[in-house]
């Protein structure tokens, strides 16, 4: 039995190779799940696939793993979970290569709740930008787009027409935001949810510039360094926000002379084809 997994800061998608079978757990990125919320996830998964202690293989690709601590963290608890040892623990980057690219080299990005890119050379990631995290980084992202939005309605930079949609929409008060981002947990989640309120009023002449602000931000903090070493430009996407505002990253891909390759909102379906072809 293989079990792959495909977990983002926002929610994972555990899939049973063989059968094809999906459960849909909480994001279990390790910089902000703890060891119980983990274990309970993993509890949900044994109960819905009916796991017993038999010899099998789990594959889990997450946002947060790209240090190796991090990784040995996740099989560790993998491991307690599953009682299995036969655990491997890769990034959510190279899920998405694998899921898109598969052994065809390109540039692949996340722009989800969080943002990444790589170049992936067909077979793993050969160059990948800087993730500095989603106070310093996470350009292009939900996270990003939200950010800024609550920051300008926050400052009474938001157009008065638009601002008032947006009270409509989060009738929270300026101590309430302020301590979601600042003293609640998982406040990139709390971030990358306001990015919805772009995406819902993306024909808006405000919200479709803020969302193409962020998206240049992304080309020249992730892309641009990755596209002078290789002299790629065809660009694979996943992610969620990426499939809801992927008019606009088309926008900006043509200006920079990128070519769109593929836009996957979920990637586990091409991640389930590329374990049956490799595994």
């Amino acid at each position: 039995m293989i079990l792959i997994a495909d977990s983002g800061s926002t929610k994972t998608t555990w899939m049973e190779v063989e059968s094809g079978n999906k459960v849909v757990t909480e994001g279990l990125n390790p910089h902000f799940t703890t060891e119980e919320q983990f274990l309970a996830a993993c509890a949900t998964v044994r109960q819905q696939f009916t796991i017993h202690n038999s010899q099998f293989t789990i594959h889990f690709y997450g946002a947060g793993c790209g240090l190796a601590a991090q990784r040995k963290k996740v099989a560790d608890w993998l491991t307690k979970a599953f009682g299995t040892s036969d655990v491997h623990v890769e990034t959510d980057m190279l899920a998405a290569c694998c899921a898109t690219a598969g052994e065809r080299p390109a540039l692949v990005a996340i722009l989800g709740t969080g943002s990444n890119a790589c170049y992936y050379d067909g077979q793993q990631i050969a160059y990948q930008a800087p993730s500095t995290g989603y106070i310093l980084g996470d350009e292009g992202s939900a996270n990003h787009v939200g950010r800024r939005l609550l920051q300008d309605y926050l400052t009474g930079c938001m157009p008065r027409s638009i601002s008032s949609k947006f009270h409509d929409a989060y009738p929270m008060t300026r101590e309430v935001f302020l301590d979601a981002v600042y003293h609640q947990p998982n406040a990139n989640r709390f971030l990358a949810s306001l990015a919805k309120f772009a995406v819902e009023h993306i024909n808006d002449g405000y919200c479709s510039s803020e969302i193409l602000f962020c998206l240049e931000e992304w080309y020249n903090y992730q892309l641009d360094s990755l596209i002078k070493i290789t002299h790629c430009t065809g660009l694979y996407l996943v992610g969620g926000f990426a499939a809801h505002i992927r008019p606009l990253i088309e926008q900006v891909a043509e200006n920079h002379g990128l070519e769109i390759k593929g836009v996957a909102a979920d990637p586990i379906e091409g991640l389930h084809q590329y374990h049956i072809k490799k595994f």
